[in-house]
């Protein structure tokens, strides 16, 4: 008898093409703590709460993306898709509140498409990978 071989998917373009844009809007949700005004202010945006939490999840999306593309590992495709749509869930309210200037609604527009083609990119089908022992 034959040793059994598994097969390891490995990462295919599109792939990593959404890896690296999740990695790319990641790294600008992590720079929203730098956003966040004095507690004195009473400059407009989003509450401090949205902005942390996008900041958490821009970490967790950028240590999803390294694990995922260490490993190859679908779950970590995964919790990259959940931590963008989640994400891209928060900014939503700046397309519908009032007063909000237009660059920042058309900003937020491009964002959540970028967002979709990233979910679409990194949850396709992985290439086939090589067998290995």
């Amino acid at each position: 008898m034959g040793a059994t071989q598994a097969v390891r998917p490995t990462l295919s373009r599109k792939n990593k093409v959404g890896l690296g844009l999740a990695a790319a809007l990641g790294l600008l949700d992590m720079t929203n703590v730098a956003g966040i005004p004095a507690s004195d202010s009473d400059t407009p945006g989003p509450p401090t709460g949205v902005l942390v939490a996008d900041a958490v999840l821009g970490l967790i999306t950028v240590v999803a993306v390294v694990y995922t593309w260490r490993t190859a590992n679908r779950a970590g495709s995964r919790v990259v898709a959940g931590s963008r749509i989640l994400s891209a869930i928060t900014a939503l309210p700046a397309l519908f509140v009032t007063g909000v200037p237009a660059w920042v609604v058309a900003a937020v527009s491009v964002l959540i498409v970028v967002t979709v083609v990233v979910i679409a990119l990194v949850l396709s089908r992985p290439a086939p990978g090589s067998a290995t022992t």
